[in-house]
């Protein structure tokens, strides 16, 4: 295998164990050195009879090889911090599937072991690094929008009822971390206030309801739900200037830009006259930008690639997912608070700098 290329060792060969295996053997920056599993029968399934890929049930194993450069980790978010330690430790870059830990005190422990020995540790926010969810970024970020007023996210579907987490766990990170990635200066919510129910007596909640008051002022709420029989995936960004919306089941228009809004022509200082103020209705034109569509996991290794080579933090780094570890916690408090506003203090926004070792 050319050196000029970075090898990686896939660990976990479930879920999406197997979305990792194609994407990574698909890219010109990447030799696929290693699927680790404790169930090696599906791991060979995976790579076929690829002689290059070498199948094991050993993460020690894949930690010996002089070949992998970084593990990608695909496995339950409660083994996340034992296997990233390891392979930081060893030496290697890290990728892992969200949510990056089961707690906010394990992701942090990951971040000071990543930053400690200059090693890329990387969050895969997939929908990050979807073309939809860049040209929002982007629109927002050259004031198409105008100053952001709230946020509406809707991630239903009749879907599997996870062993291990909640359906926030499960389904709130994608979301959530879309909103890190398109608002200026991150996800900094003034605090987190959920509401889960648990109609089929899961143990868990099934559906439920997350809202964060922002600190710009203006309000995001996420809802997700694992028994709805039909599937919305459909997110509205609402701003002073324009209103986009992001339906990314709409597979001719994804993102969709409104001219259209409410408008004070007055702002009254006492609460009669304020009660009485005039309203006025905007309605403009409609359009949709283009984009290039690509499959989003694609760009995620190479985006991995690129931070290693570059020396730099990736575009979503182990912070990142410590900032949706941050409200994921806080919502799981205020679930058991019966909804009652959780305080947030916040993550650090910024990453450290990556000394990369390689």
């Amino acid at each position: 295998m050319s050196r000029d290329r970075l090898g990686v060792a896939v660990v976990g060969a479930g879920y999406w164990g197997p979305n990792l295996v194609r994407n990574f053997l698909a890219s010109d920056d990447w030799d696929l050195v290693a699927v680790c599993d404790l169930d090696t029968g599906k791991a060979r399934r995976l790579v076929q009879d690829l002689p290059f890929v070498t199948v094991t049930d050993s993460l020690a194993e894949v930690l010996a090889m002089s070949d992998v450069d970084a593990v990608a980790i695909a496995t339950p978010a409660a083994t996340h911090q034992g296997l990233a330690l390891a392979a930081l430790r060893a030496g290697m870059h890290v990728l892992v599937e969200k949510p990056l830990a089961d707690s906010t005190a394990r992701g942090r422990e990951m971040v000071r072991q990543a930053e400690q020995h200059g090693l890329v540790l990387m969050a895969d926010h997939t929908y990050c690094y979807t073309p939809a969810v860049s040209k929002i970024r982007e629109l927002v970020a050259d004031g198409a929008l105008g100053e952001i007023l709230f946020i509406d996210s809707v991630r239903i579907n009749l879907g599997l009822v996870q062993p291990d987490v909640d359906v926030l766990w499960d389904l709130a990170p994608h979301d959530l971390s879309v909103f890190d990635f398109v608002l200026p200066g991150g996800l900094d919510p003034i605090g987190v206030s959920a509401h889960g129910s648990d109609p089929l007596g899961a143990g868990k909640a099934c559906v439920g309801h997350l809202n964060l008051p922002l600190r710009s002022g203006a309000m995001a709420h996420v809802h997700v739900n694992w028994l709805s029989p039909t599937k919305i995936r459909q997110m509205v960004i609402g701003g002073s200037r324009r209103t986009l919306v992001w339906d990314d089941l709409n597979l001719v228009q994804r993102v969709s830009i409104y001219d259209r809004g409410v408008e004070l022509t007055d702002r009254p200082a006492d609460g009669e006259a304020r009660a009485a103020r005039n309203v006025a209705y905007r309605v403009g034109d409609t359009w949709a930008p283009a984009l290039q569509e690509r499959e989003a996991l694609g760009a995620m290794v190479e985006e991995f690639a690129a931070s290693i080579r570059e020396e730099r933090a990736p575009r979503t780094d182990g912070r990142a997912g410590l900032r949706i570890l941050h409200v994921l916690e806080a919502a799981g408090a205020s679930m058991r608070a019966q909804g009652t506003l959780v305080p947030l203090a916040g993550e650090p926004a910024a990453a450290a700098p990556v000394r990369v070792t390689t």
